[in-house]
C-alpha cells in the first residue's frame, strides 16, 4: 500500500490505530507453539508470543489459518514494527465473564484441581485460583478416615490433583479475588428426584461403604447413601461403630429422616427395645453384678447384660477424700452395685456401689437442702403470725412486724 493510500485512510477515519488495552479481532496467519501472528483489517499485523499465549480456553488452544480470534493490544509497536498482542489477557477476563454468569445463574463449569492441603482442594478455571473445600465435596469424594486422621485425609485429597471437577461457584469476591467452587450443590441438585421417593419410616437394605468416629456410611438401591448415627447402630451405648460393623457388612436400616440431600438411618429401630422389659427385670433397691466398661472422672458405665448399662455416677462410689476414680477402679472388673433408679423411656438406670455410703458432698447439699427447707418453713410461719395478730391486735402487730423485720 502507498504512503498515499495510507494517508486517504487516515483522512477518512477508516482506520483506527490499536491502543494499549484496546481489544481486537484479526485472522491468523501463522500459528504455532511459540507464537501466532494475526492480521488485522489487512492493515496492521500483530504477534502473540511467549506467555501471552494462552492454552486453557479452546478458542486459544488449537488455532489455524483463517481463524478469527479476539486478543488485547499491550504494546503498539514492538521492536519489529507489529502489534503486541495478548490472548492471556483477554482470555481472563472472559473466564471472569463466565464465573459471573455461572454464579448469576447457578450454573456448573468445570474446574482442575491443582493441589491439595488439609482444609480441601485448590482448583484452577482456566487460570482463575480458587478453593474447594472438603465440606463441598460430593459424598463419593468425601474422604471418610476413622478418626479424622489428617494425614491420611490429605493423601486421600492429593489423589484428586490433575483431575477435572464439575462445580458451582458457591462464593464470588472479586476484590478479594476469592472464589469458592461446590461439588456437592452438582450431586444435591441430581439426587434431589430420587430422594423425594424416600420417607420416613422405610426400610432399605445396602453396604457399608465407611466407618467413622460418629457412625457409618451405607450405599443402597442405585447410587444413594445414607449416614447411621453411632446413636442409631445399638440401644446399648458403644465407643466406636468398629466394635459392632466392619466395611462391606450388609445391613438393613430404617429411614429416620431426609434432610435435603442428606437421609439419616437407624439399624437400632429395626430391633426390639430391651429397655422395654428392664423395668420387669430390674428394680430399685435391687443388688446386680455389673463388669465395669468404662471409667471416666464423673462415673463408671457398668455392664449390667448385653443390652442394658447403666451409670454409677462418681458420688455413689464412696470413694474417700483423696482417693482418684481411676486409681481405685478398673475396667472389666466386676462388681456389685445397687440400682438407685431407673428410667426405661429414657434408657437410662443409675446405680451405686453396694454397700458404699453419699459423699461428704452429697451429704453436704443433702444438709443445705434440709436448712433451706426448715428456715422457709419458719419464715412462712412468721407471716402467718403477724397476719393474725393484726386481725386482733394492732399494737402487737407492730412488735411482731418489727422482730420479722429485724431478722
Amino acid at each position: 500500500m502507498s504512503e498515499i493510500d495510507f494517508g486517504k485512510l487516515l483522512e477518512g477515519d477508516k482506520l483506527r490505530i490499536p491502543q494499549v488495552g484496546d481489544v481486537i479481532k484479526g485472522k491468523v496467519i501463522t500459528a504455532s507453539k511459540s507464537e501466532v501472528k494475526l492480521d488485522v483489517d489487512g492493515i496492521l499485523m500483530g504477534v502473540v508470543r511467549g506467555p501471552e499465549l494462552y492454552y486453557e480456553a479452546p478458542e486459544f488452544s488449537d488455532l489455524k489459518p483463517g481463524d478469527e480470534i479476539e486478543a488485547t493490544v499491550i504494546e503498539e509497536e514492538n521492536e519489529s514494527g507489529l502489534v503486541e498482542l495478548s490472548f492471556r489477557a483477554v482470555g481472563q477476563e472472559k473466564a471472569w465473564q463466565l464465573l459471573r454468569e455461572a454464579y448469576r445463574d447457578k450454573e456448573s463449569v468445570k474446574i482442575k484441581i491443582t493441589d491439595a492441603n488439609k482444609g480441601g482442594l485448590l482448583a484452577r478455571f482456566r487460570q482463575i485460583a480458587g478453593f474447594l473445600p472438603v465440606s463441598q465435596l460430593a459424598p463419593d469424594n468425601y474422604p471418610r478416615v476413622s478418626g479424622g486422621d489428617k494425614s491420611r485425609i490429605l493423601e486421600k485429597l492429593k489423589g484428586f490433583v490433575g483431575t477435572e471437577m464439575e462445580v458451582t461457584v458457591i462464593t464470588l469476591n472479586e476484590d478479594d479475588n476469592k472464589i469458592i467452587f461446590s461439588e456437592k450443590d452438582i450431586w444435591n441438585r441430581r439426587q434431589k428426584p430420587a430422594l423425594d421417593k424416600y420417607q420416613a419410616g422405610m426400610v432399605v437394605e445396602g453396604r457399608i461403604t465407611a466407618i467413622t468416629n460418629f457412625g457409618v456410611f451405607v450405599n443402597f438401591d442405585e447410587g444413594m447413601e445414607g449416614l447411621i448415627h453411632i446413636s442409631e447402630l445399638a440401644w446399648q451405648r458403644i465407643d466406636s461403630p468398629s466394635e459392632l460393623f466392619q466395611i462391606g457388612n450388609q445391613v438393613k436400616a430404617e429411614i429416620v429422616s431426609v434432610d435435603g440431600a442428606k437421609i439419616f438411618l437407624s439399624v437400632k429401630r429395626l430391633m426390639t427395645d430391651p429397655w422395654l422389659e428392664a423395668s420387669a427385670k430390674y428394680k430399685i433397691g435391687q443388688t446386680v453384678s455389673g463388669a465395669i466398661l468404662k471409667v471416666n472422672p464423673f462415673g463408671l458405665f457398668v455392664k449390667l447384660d448385653e443390652e442394658i448399662h447403666g451409670l454409677a455416677h462418681v458420688s455413689q462410689l464412696g470413694l474417700g477424700a483423696k482417693e482418684k476414680i481411676a486409681e481405685v477402679f478398673q475396667v472389666d472388673e466386676v462388681k456389685d452395685f445397687e440400682i438407685v433408679n431407673i428410667s426405661p423411656e429414657e434408657h437410662r438406670l443409675g446405680l451405686k456401689l453396694a454397700g458404699s455410703k453419699a459423699t461428704s458432698v452429697e451429704a453436704s447439699v443433702e444438709a443445705k437442702k434440709v436448712t433451706k427447707e426448715k428456715k422457709e418453713k419458719k419464715e412462712a410461719e412468721e407471716k402467718k403470725e403477724v397476719k393474725e395478730v393484726k386481725e386482733k391486735k394492732p399494737a402487737k402487730v407492730k412488735k411482731v412486724a418489727a422482730k420479722v423485720e429485724k431478722k
